[in-house]
């Protein structure tokens, strides 16, 4: 299933019948889609809102709506495509709390889409870093935070604000410049299950670097 950015519900249907209508389109019976709604919406705290329109709901109403719609069709894998970039930064945190708390009721599988990168630290088991369409680096949170080894990486990581404003003002930010490689890049797996798009001879610097 799929929870999107812009919430993608039809504002001519009601709560109830966004949430129905994947299930209308896999011909589920009607008395079946009817559980299956309610049980969604119990989850995620919508009951009295089934007989609304989207245009009378707030933003994170809207995207509870679109979780619940997800979880309606009984997934085990959910794309999250930037699930909380529209909504205020006060929502945006009861929303991943919101995911985090399905992910372990219901054992789900997320792909999460996110450009704030401490959102994805606090949801994401693996980070798989992306620049210009391609994975530059694929890792467990951990490893890709605190050891990153591509350098559009670090630039990234080197953007996040700090609590600490004396830190921050003293530190630098890691400017990103791409170069012309001479030699073709691959995926390396430089530490166990870290890789990083890189070429042969950059993979085995770092690898003896570490050993």
């Amino acid at each position: 299933a799929m929870v999107f950015q812009s919430y993608a519900l039809y504002p001519h249907m009601t709560v109830f019948d966004n949430m129905a209508f994947a299930l209308k389109l896999r011909k589920v019976p009607k008395d079946e889609i009817k559980v299956k709604v309610e049980e969604a919406a119990k989850i995620l705290g919508l009951e009295d809102l089934l007989d609304r329109k989207p245009k009378a709901l707030s933003g994170g109403q809207r995207q509870r709506i679109g979780i619940a719609r997800a979880l309606a069709v009984n997934p085990r894998f959910i794309v999250c495509d930037e699930p909380i970039s529209a909504l205020d930064v006060s929502i945006q945190a009861q929303i991943v709390n919101l995911l985090k708390k399905l992910q372990k009721e219901q054992q789900l599988t997320y792909l999460f889409i996110a450009h704030d990168l401490s959102m994805v630290k606090y949801i994401s088991d693996r980070i798989a870093v992306m620049y210009q369409g391609k994975i530059v680096e694929l890792g467990t949170a951990d490893a890709v935070y605190h050891q990153p080894f591509h350098p559009y990486t670090k630039s990234l990581l080197s953007a996040i604000p700090l609590p600490d404003p004396q830190y921050e003002r003293n530190r630098k930010r890691v400017i990103y410049q791409p170069t012309v490689q001479n030699e073709p890049e691959e995926m390396f797996e430089i530490t166990p299950g870290h890789f990083v798009l890189t070429t042969k001879e950059q993979a085995e610097i770092w690898k003896n670097s570490l050993s």
